[in-house]
Parts: structure tokens; C-alpha cells; sequence
């Protein structure tokens, strides 16, 4: 593999990094809600599933999967109802508006293990994540590209990943204070509420 084609694989998912998508819905709704370090747990879980995706394809195991259509199936539901599910805690709290008591219900159960969790199966579940890396690889790979260009290709995408989400918690830790107004905050959890309901239902409907 030639330098000038990672570098072009590798702008091509930076772009496509910074599209508003489930991860980032998922990493600012933890940002919002345990501040830099519980958006960074979701965070360290996104990755976690992402390389572990860019694996299984790197593997073969992804086309194994898209092919298995019982087994796509129920991770793509899976996936769409635990995208329903964080969406409709977000508009939750939206609706409600009681931050002050809300929060500390919050931070007892906004345990480390749980936001990481909430990462991990948020993209895990989603199966775009692997018809992604099998859709868009292969078309910068050659008949004579190692296993090894594989897995680099597949790390990239999940490396640029982290980058992206790291930069939205610092811009997030930067506006803290204005984040932390009642409507700004109402505003910002009813539109994650309803971009990550929106996610789920698309997973659905897109086939």
C-alpha cells in the first residue's frame, strides 16, 4: 500500500468521522451528563467496539455476518431498541427539566462501568459499524494488499474515531458553563434524545 492511498483512505474517514452519528450522540449525552470523564468512558467503550469491529472484518468474519441474515437481523434490531432506549432517557430528562435532582439520581448510577457500557453496546450492535469497514476497505485494498494492510486500514478508521470524539469532549469541557443553563440544557438533551431515536429508527427502516 502506497502513501498517497492510506492518506486518502485515511481523509475520507477523518470527513466521515465528523458526521453527526450514534457514537457521537452517545458520547455527548454522557458529556452532558458526567461531564469530560463520563463522556470519556463512553468514549474508551465506542473504541473498544470499533476495533474490535475492524477486527472481525479484517478476519473475514464481518461478510460472515452480513451474509448470516438471522443473526444481521437481531443485532440490527438489537442495536435500533438500545438506540431507542438511550434516546428516550435523554428526552426524558428534557421533559422533565429537573436538573439539580436529576443529576444526582445521575451520578449514583453513573457509574464508570456503566457509561463505558453504554459506548461498547451502542456500536457493537450496530451493524452499519461492519458494512462500513466491508464496504468502503476493499475498495483501497489490492490483490497483493497483506492481512496486515487490513488491520491497519480498520484501526485507522477506528483511531480517527477516538480523535474525533476526543475533540468534541474537549469543545464540550469548553463550554461547560453555558451548557450548564437550564434551557441550553433542556435544548441539547431534546435534540440528542431525538437524533438517537431518529438513529434507531433509521436502523430499521434503511433495511
Amino acid at each position: 500500500m502506497t502513501w498517497s492511498t492510506y492518506l486518502g483512505f485515511a481523509g475520507m474517514m477523518a470527513f466521515l468521522a465528523m458526521m453527526p452519528g450514534p457514537d457521537t450522540m452517545v458520547v455527548l449525552k454522557n458529556a452532558l451528563t458526567g461531564g469530560a470523564r463520563g463522556g470519556g468512558w463512553a468514549c474508551a467503550g465506542i473504541s473498544v467496539a470499533n476495533f474490535l469491529q475492524g477486527t472481525a472484518v479484517a478476519f473475514g468474519l464481518g461478510a460472515v455476518i452480513t451474509r448470516y441474515r438471522p443473526l444481521f437481523e437481531t443485532v440490527k434490531w438489537l442495536g435500533a431498541a438500545y438506540l431507542v432506549f438511550l434516546g428516550i432517557q435523554a428526552l426524558r430528562g428534557a421533559w422533565r427539566g429537573n436538573y439539580e435532582a436529576l443529576d444526582d439520581v445521575r451520578r449514583a448510577r453513573g457509574t464508570r462501568s456503566r457509561r463505558f457500557r453504554e459506548g461498547f453496546l451502542s456500536n457493537i450492535t450496530n451493524p452499519k459499524v461492519i458494512v462500513l469497514y466491508l464496504s468502503v476497505l476493499p475498495q483501497f485494498l489490492t490483490p497483493a494488499s497483506t492481512f496486515a494492510d487490513s488491520l491497519l486500514l480498520a484501526y485507522t478508521v477506528a483511531a480517527l474515531g477516538v480523535v474525533w470524539q476526543v475533540l468534541l469532549l474537549l469543545f464540550v469541557h469548553r463550554v461547560r458553563g453555558w451548557l450548564e443553563r437550564r434551557r441550553v440544557r433542556r435544548a441539547m438533551d431534546g435534540a440528542t434524545g431525538a437524533a438517537l431515536v431518529g438513529f434507531g429508527a433509521a436502523l430499521v427502516f434503511e433495511g
